[in-house]
């Protein structure tokens, strides 16, 4: 500032004795009016100077550029470096500030829950792609868009009307069908003066695991329930009534048969408990498919003998082997797999009706065992839940031939363990057919012996 002041007086002295020199060599002697004159002139040059220098500056900080100083010496030099220095502080701060937004942006988006922020008037601001999963939403479209304009759940609108944010609210997701359901969770959580953020969870498979596990309970209870009230009642019956050896054979036979329901009932229980808990079966043991189509046939011809016995109409079967190979996997948990498909397709199928089982490589190097039938089919909505524990599309059907609903559980548990596929494929009315894809890693051809 001093410096300022120096110069603006040196350039009024040199203007002065500029105006003094000049009115001398004009011959009017040591007027005073060339020294004022030329003072004056001094002072007038030197602020245009400075307000060319002070517009310049206000035009640099109007258009905001920090890469080099609009004046470089002087006050207005000063001030502009120190802008400079201020402006590109400021401009590190802000660079700081959007980085942590991007990034907090990006820990929401990368949430597995959906993530929407909405204003004081419930209009969307921002919303993570698994929102916009969950609800439908496009960025583009629904941004600024009122929320319950887009979701009209009746259940979001009363959580919403009664303002208890202190708990989830259950809905439907915008996927949400009736032969696939989406279940959401969905809470509210008031900020910043009445803003919102609204958090959903995808709660589907947690309430079918809910369902599976109370289905699992009731199924259970009520499949040994039933033989052991039988069991009981004949016992009963055997201790207070006097009986002839006809009637008693009868009954202990009826015990028999109940007993072994339960025993079967328990096995294939104790099968399922190991195939989830167990790991994945390597490929280091090899069973030929030729034995297993084998075992398969003696326990389908067991099975067959009790299903159709007095009907006097058995089933006509058939056994197909088109290529000799092995299968790299469990012996046990391959024939129960194969055993379980082809003895449901006796039990459903009614006397006289034919089967089909066959085992064959397909060209891609897989490997299939397939059983068709000819019985009564399967309606397509019911497809999708046989490999459900205890599912059945008719269950008197299933108790009367010895079902317990497990089979088909157990099959889908095999097939994972081995990296199979199980396919199902049924028409109503004209038979289904099951069948177990093996991926080519786990046939291994056998040579034929020349």
């Amino acid at each position: 500032m001093y410096w300022r002041v120096f110069l603006f007086v040196a350039c009024l002295l040199a203007g002065a004795l500029a105006g003094w020199f000049a009115a001398f060599k004009a011959g009017l002697g040591h007027d005073l009016t060339g020294l004022l004159a030329g003072a004056l002139v001094a002072a007038v040059v030197w602020f245009v100077v400075d307000a060319i220098r002070g517009a310049k500056l206000l035009g640099w900080l109007r258009i905001g550029d920090t890469s080099e100083p609009a004046v470089s010496s002087g006050l207005w030099g000063e001030i502009s470096d120190r802008a400079r220095r201020l402006l590109k502080s400021r401009e590190r701060l802000t660079q700081a500030s959007d980085e942590r937004l991007q990034n907090f942006l990006a820990a929401l988006q990368a949430s597995p829950n959906g993530v929407v922020l909405l204003d004081s008037q419930m209009r969307i601001e921002w919303f993570n792609q698994t929102a916009s999963t969950h609800f439908g939403f496009e960025a583009l479209r629904d941004r600024e868009q009122h929320f319950g304009n887009l979701v009209r759940d009746p259940g979001f609108a009363a959580y919403f009307a009664a303002h208890d944010f202190e708990r989830d609210v259950i809905m439907p997701g915008r996927a949400d069908s009736a032969t696939r359901p989406v279940r959401l969770a969905v809470r509210l959580h008031p900020y910043s003066d009445g803003k919102m953020l609204l958090l959903s969870r995808d709660i589907t498979a947690v309430e079918q695991a809910e369902a599976m596990r109370r289905d699992f309970v009731a199924n259970v209870s009520h499949e040994i329930r039933t033989p052991l009230t039988v069991l009981a009642g004949f016992v009963e019956t055997l201790q207070t009534l006097s009986l002839d050896e006809a009637d008693r054979q009868r009954y202990l036979d009826l015990m028999a048969q109940q007993s072994a329901r339960m025993q079967t009932l328990v096995s294939d229980l104790l099968t399922l408990s190991r195939l989830e808990g167990s790991p994945p079966v390597g490929s280091t043991e090899w069973v030929s498919a030729h034995l297993l189509m084998q075992q398969v046939a003696q326990e389908v011809q067991a099975l067959t003998t009790h299903v159709v016995q007095g009907s006097g109409q058995p089933h006509s079967i058939r056994f197909e082997e088109i290529g000799s190979c092995d299968i790299g996997g469990a012996h046990s948990e391959l024939l129960s797999a194969m055993a379980n498909l082809a003895g449901n397709a006796v039990r459903y199928t009614p006397p006289g009706g034919e089967i089909v089982v066959r085992w064959r490589q397909l060209p891609d190097g897989r490997g299939e065992f397939s059983v068709q039938d000819t019985g009564p089919g399967i309606a397509a909505e019911h497809i999708p839940r046989l490999t459900e524990r205890f599912y059945r599309v008719d269950s008197s059907r299933s108790r009367d031939t010895g079902g317990t609903g497990l089979g088909l559980a157990i099959v889908k548990h095999v097939a994972q363990r081995h990296g199979a596929e199980l396919k199902i494929e049924s028409t109503p009315g004209k038979g289904s057919r099951f069948s177990l894809v093996f991926p080519p890693g786990r046939i291994k051809a056998i040579d034929p012996v020349s």
